[in-house]
């Protein structure tokens, strides 16, 4: 280690700092970075934690926030990112400016989706489903709050072609004027199955970019220090908690799709067939509903001798939002029961609506 000493002048002076890397070792350190950021962000998007895709959501943001123009390598990259933040934003409609435009998140999303179709080598029809699962759900999200105006203006953008897609513009034309956001169309293609498509989407998305070096390199530092035993151990004694929980829930639909699915064609245009068919289906649907409301008073009596506090995901807060849309605010029982919540309680149903209308406010 050198020692301090004077300089020619009478001055002290210390070692000298290390030399800075030279730009083409922080560029390929930037790359490196960047496509572990994305990879998190992916990675979150699927597991649904809310506050750790946040996290590097805003990781994302810092790396990219200085691009003049993304490098033709990182654009299939950032585009994603970019898809999957506003695709989580994508029910809040605080309208937002982009290229001089007041737009909702989704339609933000729609544009960023067709940036990446045009990087894809082959379309399959997973991304044909995703682009019409955007764009049914950028009029529902508009109907859903009652914006009907804003829902018929939307359409006109997003099918400016008037031979491009005819049949899905009209359907949505319809739907606006007759303003019932809850037709069969919406309610099929709905929010969850276009998260799910996205899931499906970024599982290829990972499986072709598997050579990752940061992940490579903090695996084997992880695996070398022995680092990863203990929390595989927490997430195996968290996920047996609630194996019972989530196979219930898993028998619960599979009874009901099997009910639906059980249906021929010809048994549809059947009416005898069709009634009692439909009368299975709603006494079904009234069991478990009964189930479900005695399972209320089960579960507000083991949030009093206490829990262990659980993340809210993503889906849980949509299914509260829409919950509240149909039912109102303050039917929290009636809500709990139509909706597919992780061992939820009705109290916590209420303090977590007060929650989101605070975060919204914000």
């Amino acid at each position: 280690m050198a020692a301090a000493g004077l300089g020619r002048d009478g001055g002290s002076w210390l070692c000298s700092p290390p030399p800075p890397p030279p730009p083409a070792v922080e560029a390929v350190a930037a790359d490196w970075m960047l496509e572990f950021a994305c990879s998190c962000l992916c990675r979150h998007f699927g597991e649904e934690s809310e506050a750790q895709f946040r996290w590097w959501k805003n990781v994302v943001k810092a790396l990219t926030n200085g691009f003049s123009e993304i490098p033709t390598h990182q654009k299939k990259m950032v585009y994603l990112c970019q898809l999957l933040i506003k695709i989580a934003k994508g029910k809040r409609l605080e309208l937002q400016f982009e290229n001089g435009q007041r737009i909702s998140p989704l339609e933000s999303a729609l544009s960023f989706w067709t940036l990446l179709e045009k990087e894809e080598i082959k379309l399959e029809k997973l991304h044909e489903d995703i682009r019409r699962l955007i764009q049914i759900q950028i009029v529902a999200v508009y109907m859903e709050n009652t914006y009907f105006k804003e829902a018929a203006e939307v359409l006109e953008r997003l099918f400016t072609d008037s031979q491009s897609d005819k049949c899905l513009r009209m359907k949505l034309a319809t739907i606006i004027k007759n303003k019932d956001p809850y037709v069969p169309l919406l309610q099929n293609f709905n929010y969850s199955l276009l998260i799910s498509k996205i899931k499906s989407y970024i599982e290829l998305f990972m499986k072709e970019n598997e050579s990752n070096f940061l992940i490579q390199e903090a695996t084997k530092h992880v695996e070398s220090k022995g680092l990863g035993a203990t929390a595989l151990q927490n997430k195996s004694v968290n996920i047996n908690k609630n194996d019972k929980s989530n196979l219930d829930t898993k028998q619960s639909l599979d009874q009901e799709q099997q009910c639906t699915t059980s249906q021929s064609p010809g048994d549809l245009k059947n009416p005898t067939v069709r009634h009692h068919s439909g009368q299975k289906h709603r006494r079904s649907r009234v069991l478990q509903s009964l189930n479900n409301l005695q399972n209320v008073g089960k579960q507000e009596v083991a949030s009093a001798c206490g829990r262990k506090r659980q993340r809210w995901t993503f889906t849980e807060d949509l299914q509260l939002k829409s919950g509240v849309l149909k039912f109102g605010v303050g039917n929290w029982a009636k809500i709990l029961v139509h909706g597919n919540f992780n061992n939820r309680t009705s109290v916590m149903l209420k303090d977590r609506w007060r929650t989101l209308c605070r975060t919204d406010q914000a």
